[in-house]
């Protein structure tokens, strides 16, 4: 099995994302998964294809798209992902889209394919918190786990899919009392168990 595991470059003003941080320290095989770890780019517009041509070249049987969620204090794997991007902010490429469809011709929702209470049991399992999330938001987090499900409903059929959120670093809170944080140990740990149920629950 393939795993292809992504992960945001800093975007709103941070100097890190926890995303990319934390993808680029997975092991190189998780459950006797091979993992392919990508930075994507936190664009609306070209987030899509870059996961795209990833797929064409590494043909992975699963993708899990991690995104960090600034406020949340767990890792909370995505049930559902929706057809609009509206930015609270301007993403990298300076695009703040409003009430914008991603996919002209797509369903308005699509379900992820990956065992989201599974994933949240076995992050529980090894001493973190977890939660099933219901909303990945209308930024681009969202759109991207939109547009690899509307690749597999149009071109990938056998692929699964799917994408986790996970909290700011404490690096990243120094400035902000109150607000959650995990150390990047932590959600290299949290995402591992994630990945082992996705392997256990094919």
């Amino acid at each position: 099995m393939k795993i292809l595991v992504t992960g945001f470059d800093p975007f709103g003003g941070e100097a890190t994302n926890p995303a990319i941080e934390a993808v680029k320290r997975l092991p190189a095989t998780i459950a006797g998964a091979e993992i392919i770890p990508l930075l994507v780019p936190t664009v609306f517009e070209t987030v899509g294809p870059v996961v795209r041509q990833a797929i064409l070249a590494k043909r992975p049987d699963v993708v899990l798209s991690i995104g960090q969620a600034g406020g949340r204090a767990a890792l909370t794997p995505e049930l559902v992902a929706i057809n609009l991007a509206d930015g609270r902010i301007p993403d990298n490429a300076g695009d703040q889209p409003v009430d914008r469809p991603l996919q002209a011709e797509g369903a308005t929702a699509y379900f992820t394919e990956l065992p989201v209470k599974a994933m949240v049991q076995a992050i529980r399992d090894v001493g973190l918190p977890s939660t099933v999330s219901t909303t990945a938001g209308t930024y681009v987090c969202n759109a991207l786990m939109y547009q690899v499900q509307y690749l597999r409903a149009t071109e990938f059929p056998t692929l699964r899919a799917g994408f986790m959120h996970i909290p700011f670093l404490p690096s990243q809170v120094v400035t902000k009392p109150g607000t959650p944080s995990l150390a990047l140990a932590d959600d290299v740990r949290g995402i591992t168990a994630a990945i082992t149920a996705i392997v256990q629950n094919q």
